[in-house]
C-alpha cells in the first residue's frame, strides 16, 4: 500500500486520498462485529474483520443468558447450529437479605423448544461461531491484532485503521467500531461528548464451578439440555448491583455485578462478595462440592439510553457495548442480543452507504433509523429510567428486606395471637426498613412508567 505523506494529528492518523483496501473495517469480533460483518459481507461488500485476540471469544468472559430470536434474521434454523450449553426453561428472580430469600420462580416448556428464548452459552463458543458465518459469508478474519489509531483524511472522514500488524495500515470506505467497553475508537473520533463516566460501568465478576452433569439435574430439578437462570438482588452488602448464577451442562456459572463507584467507596474485594454468596442459605445447597475452574471480570456499560455515544460518524458507526448497549434493567438483563441487533443494522447501512458513494453522517443515518424501528432502542428509550431505579439505595438494601420481611410474617404462625393484617405488616416492615410511603409510590410510579 502506498500512501502520500502520514501527518500525526491529535484527532488521530491523516491521510491524503489513501487507497481503498476494503469497502468496510469492522474492529472487534464480538457478536456485534460478527454480525456487522456478516450482514455487510452478504451485502456483497468487502470486509475486514479485526480481532485482537488469536481467535474471537478468545478475551471474552461472559456471565448471563444469550437471547437468540435476533439471529431469525442472521442464521436461519440457528437454533440447530449455535453452541449452547442449556436452553433457559426456568427463570428465577431471588431478593435476599444475608438470612433470607424469596423466589419468583418461573418454569415453562415452550422455552424448551425450538424456536427457543434464552440459553447458555460459552462466549469462546459463540463468538467463534457467529464469526465462522462472517467468513463463510465473504469477510476476511484478521485475528491477533491491536488497533492503535483510526485514519482520517483532510476532512476528518474516517478512512481506515491503524494497526500494530507489520503492513500497520487497512483502509475502507467505513469503519464500524465494536471494540468494547468504554470504546477508545468513538473516543478518538469525537463521538462521546464527555468522557465515559464511571456510574456507567459495573464490573461482572463470576467463578464457573465444575458439577458433574446428574447432579446439576437434581438440585435444579431439570432434564436433557432444560436449563435455569436466577438473578438476585440484596446479596452486595449495599453495594448497587446484584447476584446471578445459571447452569451450564456440567458447571454452573456464580457470581455478582457492583457498580464501579459503589465498589471503590465500600472499599470491598468483589471476590469477597461472591464467596458471600456462596455461603448463603439459599444458594449454598445448589453448589456444594462445585470446584473452580474459571474466574474472570469486565466492564459492562450499564449507563442505558442516556449513556450512550453518538453513534454516527463521518466514515464510521459504533455498536455493542461500545455503543453502551447493554440493557439492565431489573428484571431485563439483556447484552448479546442487543449487540447482534445493533451490529446486523450497523453492517446493513455501511453496506448501503458504500453502494450509495455517500458514507458521510448523512449517508449513514439509516443506521440510526433502523435501530429506532427496531428493539435496540425502543427498548432502551422505554426503561431509560431504570437503571437509576435499579441501582438506587431503595432497591438494592430496604426493598428486599422489606419484602423478605413482609412474607415472613405473612407465614410465620405466632398462636396464641391472631394473624396480623396485611396492612399492619406492610407499615411495620417499611417502618422497620426505612421505607416511605411517598418513596415506595414515587419508585413503583416510575416502574409501572417503564413498564406501559
Amino acid at each position: 500500500m502506498t500512501y502520500a505523506g502520514p501527518a500525526s494529528t491529535s484527532a488521530g492518523v491523516v491521510f491524503d486520498e489513501p487507497a481503498k483496501t476494503f469497502d468496510i473495517i469492522v474492529v472487534g469480533a464480538g457478536p456485534a462485529g460478527s454480525a456487522a460483518a456478516l450482514e455487510a459481507a452478504r451485502a456483497g461488500r468487502s470486509v475486514a474483520l479485526i480481532e485482537r485476540g488469536p481467535f474471537p471469544g478468545a478475551k471474552n468472559v461472559y456471565g448471563g443468558v444469550v437471547y437468540g430470536r435476533i439471529l431469525d434474521e442472521l442464521v436461519p434454523d440457528w437454533w440447530e447450529h449455535m453452541p449452547v450449553q442449556r436452553w433457559v426453561t426456568r427463570r428465577s428472580t431471588m431478593v435476599m437479605t444475608p438470612t433470607q430469600a424469596l423466589t419468583v420462580d418461573f418454569r415453562t416448556q415452550d422455552w424448551g423448544r425450538a424456536p427457543y428464548n434464552g440459553a447458555t452459552a460459552y462466549r469462546a463458543d459463540l463468538d467463534s461461531w457467529l464469526a465462522e458465518q462472517a467468513v463463510a459469508a465473504g469477510a476476511v478474519l484478521i485475528p491477533s491484532t491491536v488497533v492503535t489509531n483510526l485514519l482520517q483524511d483532510r476532512t476528518g472522514t474516517i478512512v481506515g485503521v491503524r494497526t500494530d500488524r507489520p503492513d500497520g495500515d487497512l483502509t475502507a470506505s467505513v469503519v464500524i467500531a465494536c471494540d468494547g467497553v468504554n470504546s477508545f475508537l468513538a473516543k478518538e473520533a469525537g463521538l462521546y461528548q464527555t468522557e465515559h463516566q464511571a456510574e456507567h460501568l459495573t464490573l461482572g465478576v463470576k467463578q464457573t464451578l465444575a458439577l458433574p452433569r446428574h447432579v446439576i439435574e437434581e438440585r435444579f430439578a431439570i432434564t436433557g439440555r432444560d436449563g435455569v437462570d436466577i438473578e438476585m438482588l440484596g446479596c452486595t452488602r449495599g453495594i448497587p448491583g446484584g447476584g446471578f448464577l445459571y447452569t451450564n451442562l456440567d458447571s454452573v456459572s456464580i457470581g455478582v455485578v457492583l457498580a464501579l463507584t459503589g465498589v471503590s467507596k465500600a472499599k470491598t474485594r468483589p471476590e469477597e462478595l461472591v464467596a458471600e454468596l456462596k455461603r448463603h442459605p439459599a444458594i449454598a445447597p445448589l453448589i456444594r462440592g462445585g470446584e473452580q475452574i474459571e474466574y474472570s471480570a469486565h466492564l459492562i456499560p450499564e449507563g442505558g439510553y442516556d449513556a450512550m455515544p453518538e453513534l454516527i460518524g463521518d466514515g464510521m458507526l459504533v455498536a455493542g457495548d461500545a455503543a453502551a448497549m447493554c440493557l439492565a434493567a431489573g428484571i431485563w438483563l439483556e447484552g448479546v442480543n442487543f449487540a447482534i441487533g445493533a451490529g446486523m443494522y450497523a453492517g446493513r447501512a455501511a453496506a448501503a452507504a458504500v453502494a450509495s458513494g455517500d458514507v458521510s453522517r448523512r449517508g449513514l443515518a439509516g443506521y440510526r433509523t433502523m435501530l429506532e424501528k427496531s428493539f435496540v432502542l425502543a427498548d432502551h428509550r422505554k426503561l431509560r429510567k431504570f437503571p437509576g431505579l435499579v441501582l438506587s439505595d431503595r432497591t438494592q438494601q430496604q426493598y428486599p428486606a422489606l419484602v423478605c420481611d413482609l412474607v415472613q410474617g405473612m407465614f410465620q404462625v405466632d398462636n396464641p395471637a391472631p394473624k396480623p393484617g396485611l396492612r399492619k405488616l406492610l407499615r411495620r416492615s417499611m417502618k422497620e426498613n426505612g421505607v416511605r410511603w411517598r418513596e415506595l409510590l414515587r419508585d413503583g410510579w416510575t416502574g409501572m412508567r417503564g413498564l406501559r
